[in-house]
């Protein structure tokens, strides 16, 4: 199973630029008592700093094997929101809390490890990327569309899948680039093998992260199990390359909309063949519903049910 890394997330509860000393010492006390009420439940805390937007904050918490990381992302949010309220703050991991601010991601890190080996690492390749990591990778690639009805599946996912925004918001990979929604990291010095992995930028915490890694893992079996190449690398910022050249490629824009995403889903045999045939059509039910009630509403009902809920 693939090992998938902490994920970042950001609390909204104060105004901070970003990486600036001033929003760490305003949210001392709030990160403190995050930081034990993790340690208690047993989930190493990785990271923290203080990410772009306005009392935007970042942590993430170590890997862990698939059911493993989706059941700590679970209790990971909810200790974030619980902590906040203990401290008169409100926290939320909505995709877009205000419209013209930063988003919050939920990315997700994820390698192939079997017998105690990265499966995804290869010593004597320049970027450590194993055959199996470019077929995995090539599958996740192809599924994407589909896949971000699950990893991005909220109506507000999509003021955050734009370009320009470090969110991913074309079909392409690439190595350290913050504009790929697959972006392959660089390794650290004297531990290449265990952080060789790829991080999908594309995912959100309005995701069920069971569904999300979930496909995840069925699209990246796919690309294994057919041997998949992925196309080349994207090394610069998509939108920078002309329409006919990124079309030439390949490099083709994600869904812009909730309900393109879940159009893309519905036409993804094997994602849907993952999900099964109840829980497939109950899950885009539900989120077609979501669309028509936010479709019919204002930005301010949009903003308000997102950031309240999540």
């Amino acid at each position: 199973m693939p090992a998938l890394s902490g994920h970042g997330f950001g609390a909204s509860d104060a105004t901070s630029p970003w990486l600036a000393a001033t929003p760490r010492t305003v949210s001392q006390a709030y990160v403190d008592a995050l930081v034990d009420a993790l340690e208690r439940q047993g989930i190493e805390f990785e990271q923290y700093y203080a990410e772009l937007g306005h009392g935007q904050q970042e942590i993430s918490t170590v890997h862990a094997p698939a059911l493993q990381a989706a059941d700590e992302q679970v209790l990971v949010r909810e200790t974030i929101r619980g902590v906040a309220a203990q401290h008169d703050l409100i926290a939320s991991l909505a995709p877009k809390p205000w419209p013209e601010g930063a988003g919050n991601g939920c990315h997700i890190h994820f390698s192939l490890w079997a017998d105690g080996s990265n499966r995804f690492h290869d010593a004597s390749r320049d970027d450590r990327l194993s055959d199996e990591a470019l077929s995995f990778v090539a599958g996740v690639l192809e599924h994407l569309p589909g896949l971000c009805g699950l990893t991005a599946p909220s109506f507000n996912s999509y003021r955050r899948i734009v370009p320009q925004y470090w969110a991913g918001a074309f079909t392409c990979w690439g190595h350290d680039n913050r504009e790929a929604p697959l972006r392959v990291p660089s390794v650290f010095r004297s531990i290449e093998e265990a952080s060789t992995n790829v991080e999908l930028k594309a995912a959100d915490a309005s995701c069920n992260p069971y569904l999300a890694v979930g496909g995840l893992i069925a699209a990246g079996l796919d690309g294994l199990e057919r041997e998949l190449e992925p196309p080349a690398p994207v090394e610069v910022d998509p939108v920078t390359i002309a329409e006919q050249e990124r079309e030439r490629l390949g490099v083709l824009p994600l869904p812009a909309t909730q309900e393109e995403a879940l159009d893309a889903l519905e036409a993804d045999p094997l994602l849907l063949d993952a999900l099964g045939p109840v829980l497939a059509t109950s899950y885009v039910a539900v989120r077609r519903s979501e669309w028509a009630a936010y479709s019919a509403g204002d930005e301010v009902f949009e903003q308000q049910g997102h950031f309240l809920k999540y």
